[in-house]
Order: structure tokens, then sequence, then C-alpha cells
């Protein structure tokens, strides 16, 4: 059986977590018992090799976090880039953002408010012109399409028709 941390608070079901550091979390309840709690790990334990496993994986191929000085650097350049892009697809796409915002964000490339005030990582600069390009027309879409309805996506094709393969730079 894999070695397992254990977490108890007042919750009522058991769970198992793979961390980015590969450690097995199991959340349990106070009051269960140890030995339901390892039966419930036995009884995942192809789960949680299969899911070690890629998250090692991950962990391997995951580059190396970048120093502060690198990240100032990403995030000089999206002041510089990501403006200049915005204004090119709102004129041809006719929306109009309130404003552009530069952040940190690690899992998420870019958002769009309800107030129509974008936001986008400085992180998208590691990749290539036509991958930042989907990001910033898929935020000017939501001005107009504020969900990921069949009518976004048609939005998205008249703009972008290679969208698809646009986004598969992005993995």
């Amino acid at each position: 059986m894999e070695n397992y941390e254990l977490i108890r608070s007042q919750r009522k079901t058991l769970a198992l977590e793979i961390t980015k550091d590969c450690r097995v979390l199991v959340r349990a309840p106070m009051r269960l018992s140890q030995a339901h709690i390892d039966a419930f790990v036995e009884k995942h334990s192809d789960w949680i090799a299969k899911h070690l496993e890629q998250q090692r994986r991950r962990s391997a191929s995951a580059p190396s976090p970048l120093s502060p000085e690198e990240i100032e650097a990403l995030k000089t350049k999206a002041r510089v880039i990501l403006p200049e892009k915005v204004r090119f697809w709102s004129q041809k796409m006719g929306v109009c953002p309130i404003g552009i915002k530069i952040t940190t964000a690690r899992k998420r490339y870019g958002s769009c408010s309800g107030k129509n005030s974008l936001c986008f990582s400085c992180f998208l600069m590691q990749y290539p012109d036509a991958a930042i390009d989907l990001v910033v027309v898929h935020e000017l879409c939501h001005i107009k399409e504020k969900n990921h309805s069949p009518k976004f996506y048609a939005l998205l094709e008249q703009y972008l028709p290679d969208h698809k393969e646009r986004k598969k730079l992005l993995k």
C-alpha cells in the first residue's frame, strides 16, 4: 500500500488527492476508523499509482520556476505586446474593452470581466504569436458572448478559423 498523508476534518466523505509534489493526501472524517481508511486507500491503489505516475511525468517535463527578474521581463513584454494586439483585434471585431491588466496567473491565460475588462497572464508571452492571438481573440469574443456557447465558438471561428490548431500550441 502507498504511503499517504492523512488529514482529518469535519467532512462526511473520504477523498484522495495527488499533490504537485507527488504526495498522496487522504481527507477523512474525524471519527472514521484507520482500518476503514486503509481499506479505502487499498481499494484505490490502481488509481493512486496511475495518477502518481502522471504527476511525476508532469513534474519532470515542467520548466524550472522563473526568477523574479524573468517574471518582470515577461510582464514588461506583455505590457508592450498585448495592448497592441487587443487594439488590432478589437477594431477588427468591433468591440471595445474597458481596460487591460497583466497578472502573474499560472492557470488562466486570460479572462474577461462582466464589465468587459480584460486580464492576461504574463506567462502567455512564453508562447508563439498565434497562441497569443488566440487568447486575445477568445477574451474579446467574451465581450459579445459571456459564455462558451455554440454562438461563442461560432464567433471565435469567424475570426480565427484555425482556433483548434492554435489551442494545441498552449498545451
